[in-house]
């Protein structure tokens, strides 16, 4: 046998080199590694709000679940995992160590802009509205151990502009994100178009609602909305966020539900970062109990919930095909390829 067909024989043929990468890639060791570490540190966290245990349990939590957000939200949107990990440990141990107002207040708001966009870069396409309630609620329950991450810094803050901030850059993140994973505004279509102004419409007006009615609404209008908050507190012992219930959770499982059929569903979902990043700031102000953190959020999702349901109903009534069996026929071609859970989307 000549020099030339023994190497071709030692070398491996191209099926067999992509059977041993696929099987690497599908290994559960980095995932269960990965989950390992972010229950560890919600764990720790978990302690040091009880309080049980000693003081490092906190910044060590918090530091853990950080550097677990950023390796696997580099990982999701096609980056690189190791640098960016390794960044936010040295950003967390930075904060740590001086222990510093301007460095721990920066690392808890970097956290829940992370967990904020994790929450929704790690979602799916939903084919029907029980998978979309199930995004919700991964993507929801991600930002909710970032919280618990952000105040474990011990920042010092003020909670509007923590909570504002937070969402700011949650929400500018996911856009340059999104327009890679939507194809760019060209990508977008007429249909895509006006989701896109209605839901930044929803946003604006939103935001410009609680501060328009503080400054300029009249006295018993203010007294009348205060009134009825209060009775929701105390009667079911919270309020749901609007923008969390009228805007975020209705995009987020819109948008998923609509990225199983089209690609621009990505632009409905980036504006999801409305229902995760109030619950990543959520744990920000200590005036607010645990359980009201908790049971706003929940009450904030039914709401949501509701109000996507309707959405995506009207959605396959205009567009879809008429008929219980035609939509069900539609929901199973809903197969738009992309790529699963754990694996990178770039």
């Amino acid at each position: 046998m000549s020099r030339h067909a023994t190497r071709a024989a030692e070398r491996p043929s191209a099926a067999r080199l992509e059977q041993r990468v696929s099987g690497i890639a599908r290994s559960p060791l980095p995932l269960l590694a990965w989950a390992t570490l972010v229950l560890g540190g919600a764990t720790l966290l978990g302690c040091a709000m009880v309080p049980v245990g000693p003081e490092w349990f906190g910044i060590t939590g918090s530091v853990t679940v950080a550097s677990a957000y950023a390796w696997a939200l580099a990982a999701r949107t096609g980056g690189r995992p190791v640098i960016f990990g390794v960044l936010a440990i040295g950003i967390g141990v930075l904060a740590a160590w001086v222990d510093r107002d301007v460095l721990t207040t920066g690392a808890a708001v970097l956290t829940t802009v992370v967990s904020a966009v994790f929450g929704v870069m790690a979602t799916v396409p939903a084919r029907s509205f029980l998978a979309s309630v199930r995004e919700c609620l991964i993507g929801m329950g991600l930002a909710g151990i970032g919280a618990m991450a952000a105040v474990g810094f011990e920042p010092s803050i003020d909670v509007t502009r923590f909570e504002y901030l937070g969402l700011g850059l949650a929400l500018v993140s996911a856009e340059i994100l999104v327009f890679r994973l939507g194809a760019g505004l060209h990508g977008l279509g007429r249909r895509g178009v006006a989701v896109v102004a209605v839901g930044a419409a929803m946003l604006l007006a939103t935001l410009l609602y609680a501060e328009l009615l503080r400054r300029y609404g009249s006295t018993g209008l203010v007294d009348w909305l205060l009134d009825r908050v209060d009775w929701s507190r105390e009667q079911l012992g919270a309020f749901p966020r609007p923008i969390v219930a009228v805007l975020g959770v209705p995009a987020l499982a819109y948008g998923c539900h609509m990225r199983a059929r089209r690609r621009q569903g990505w632009w409905v979902c980036a504006f999801g970062v409305a229902a995760t990043s109030p619950v990543a700031t959520s744990l920000g102000n200590p005036a607010v109990a645990l359980s009201e953190v908790v049971l706003s959020a929940v009450y904030g999702l039914a709401v949501g919930l509701v109000i996507a349901f309707v959405v995506i109903r009207l959605d396959l009534a205009l567009t879809g095909n008429a008929g219980r069996r035609r939509r069900v026929a539609e929901q199973e071609a809903a197969v738009r390829p992309e790529p699963p859970r754990t694996a990178a989307l770039l």
